[in-house]
């Protein structure tokens, strides 16, 4: 089966009567949206670094088309490589439909039906062709939960339609609703449709039973592994509301979309810093056009889990563990991930100053039963994908990628006192930067790693130490900081 389907756009929540008019406005309701930044050369100079859009880099790098023809939607032969815009807002404009937006139901019903006519246009009554039609399912804030209420809600489609698809990628779409100033958007607020984003609300339309916690799993009703999250990070550059929202929103946030709100459970995800949309929006950015196409076409992925060992306290704060006093601190860990060759853009990107890092309690992983875990909770730092088809011929097979580490405490409290002898900021226990390599073998892999601080990268490196499907990469510091770096590496069919 090939790896390229057909895609289809699903865009995001459009408020106001004004903004639902620039919306089908637009052929490709934002997916054509591009962005330009200033940078700085070698020598000083500055020039300007263009990302055309979404769009256009599929047309150029991957030889998709649209679907428009002669002024009208699907009117020409379909191909795998084509881009369908789902133009769901259109009928909430009196010009196009009735003044009335869909409700997110009704929306995925005709997402349905859409994906069925692509089926019906591009294979006809070839039945072989027809069992292996799939389509990538790729959408912006809203629409990732109008995809979720045709993947989840068995009132909306059948289990042929969802088979259909085979992966889909949300651009800061709210999996778990929105909150304003640690609120959830209440139930009664039908302006707008903003209840679209209750978490009650959302319950009932993703076909969930009675009224969970929390809305952001799958249920079992779709592949986790066939979902990709990407979480924007950049709160302060949003500004819709004229500002109003990012302040609401508050800086674990993408400036609408809480960073922890922003996936669903088990699904692989990425953080890039960017805002929920405009000049600095996630979707107009090289890193989610780059996340987008290795989850869509790449063939490798490759997870990090850091296992701790040993995490050392500062001599004073030992001096008081060791004379009986109530000790605690809890733990950022810090991962940012690039393939070789990325000179502009990071695949993700998980940082203390955008409030991203993953952040463990001392308890959770060091004494798991003590927090009431079966096991300790080992920081999950990053889930990657990888394009073996991009190598060179002159680089042979070896895929290469950094990833940046950084272990830091954050405030040490002794007998619940913060504790400020000593205390120095930004101080950590461990920082390095690792260069993975890793050459696929028939059996497996062949894992090599540098630790690039220290040593130039160009160095064949260490071999990585094998455990079953994991490769085993050990961490430490002069401070006595001990941890294993497990990657897992897996080909994708």
């Amino acid at each position: 089966m090939s790896q390229f389907h057909p895609i289809i756009y699903v865009r995001g929540y459009a408020m106001t009567a004004s903004e639902i008019a620039d919306t089908v406005s637009m052929p490709y309701m934002g997916f054509n949206l591009g962005a330009t930044k200033v940078r700085q050369s070698w020598d000083g100079s500055i020039y300007k670094q263009v990302f055309e859009s979404p769009m256009m880099r599929l047309m150029k790098d991957y030889g998709y088309t649209d679907a428009f023809s002669d002024g009208a939607e699907v009117d020409r032969d379909i191909t795998p490589k084509t881009v369908v815009i789902y133009r769901y807002y259109d009928q909430a404009d009196r010009d196009f439909g009735e003044g009335k937006p869909l409700s997110i139901p009704a929306a995925a019903l005709q997402l349905g039906d859409l994906i069925l006519n692509i089926r019906d246009q591009l294979c006809g009554d070839d039945m072989d062709r027809r069992a292996e039609f799939r389509v990538n399912l790729v959408a912006h804030s809203m629409g990732g939960l109008v995809c979720r209420c045709l993947l989840q809600n068995g009132g909306i489609s059948s289990p042929a339609v969802r088979q259909i698809v085979d992966k889909v990628f949300t651009y800061a779409t709210p999996h778990n609703g929105i909150e304003m100033a640690g609120i959830n958007v209440p139930a009664f607020l039908g302006l707008w449709d903003i209840n679209n984003f209750n978490r009650s609300v959302m319950a009932d339309y993703l076909g969930f039973d009675g009224k969970p916690s929390r809305v952001d799993s799958l249920d079992g009703k779709f592949d986790p592994d066939r979902f990709f999250c990407l979480v924007g990070t950049n709160q302060q550059d949003y500004g819709a509301a004229k500002g109003v929202s990012k302040w609401l929103a508050g800086k674990m946030s993408d400036g609408l979309v809480a960073i922890e709100n922003a996936a669903v459970q088990g699904a692989p995800r990425a953080f890039v810093y960017r805002s929920h949309s405009g000049p600095y929006g996630i979707v107009n950015s090289e890193d989610g056009y780059q996340n987008l196409v290795r989850f869509l076409f790449g063939d490798v992925r490759v997870d990090g889990v850091m296992n701790v060992e040993s995490l050392p306290l500062p001599p004073s704060v030992e001096k008081a563990r060791k004379e009986g006093r109530r000790v605690r601190a809890s733990y950022y860990f810090e991962a940012t991930v690039s393939p070789r060759g990325a000179r502009s853009f990071r695949l993700t990107e998980r940082r203390k100053e955008t409030f991203s890092a993953v952040l463990r309690k001392f308890d959770e992983m060091m004494k798991p039963k003590r927090a009431g875990l079966d096991s300790a909770r080992s920081p999950m730092l990053f889930s990657a994908f990888l394009d073996s088809s991009k190598i060179t011929v002159d680089r042979g097979r070896t895929m290469v990628m950094t990833v940046e580490l950084a272990v830091s405490a954050t405030d040490y409290f002794v007998d619940g006192a913060p504790w400020t002898e000593h205390r120095v900021e930004g101080e950590y226990l461990y920082r390095d930067t690792l260069t993975l390599k890793m050459t696929p073998t028939e059996d497996g892999w062949n894992l090599r790693y540098v630790t690039t601080d220290e040593q130039w990268s160009e160095r064949g490196g260490s071999k990585a130490e094998q455990d079953g499907d994991n490769y085993l990469i050990p961490l430490a510091s002069k401070k006595g900081f001990k941890a294993q770096l497990q990657v897992k590496l897996r080909r994708r069919s």
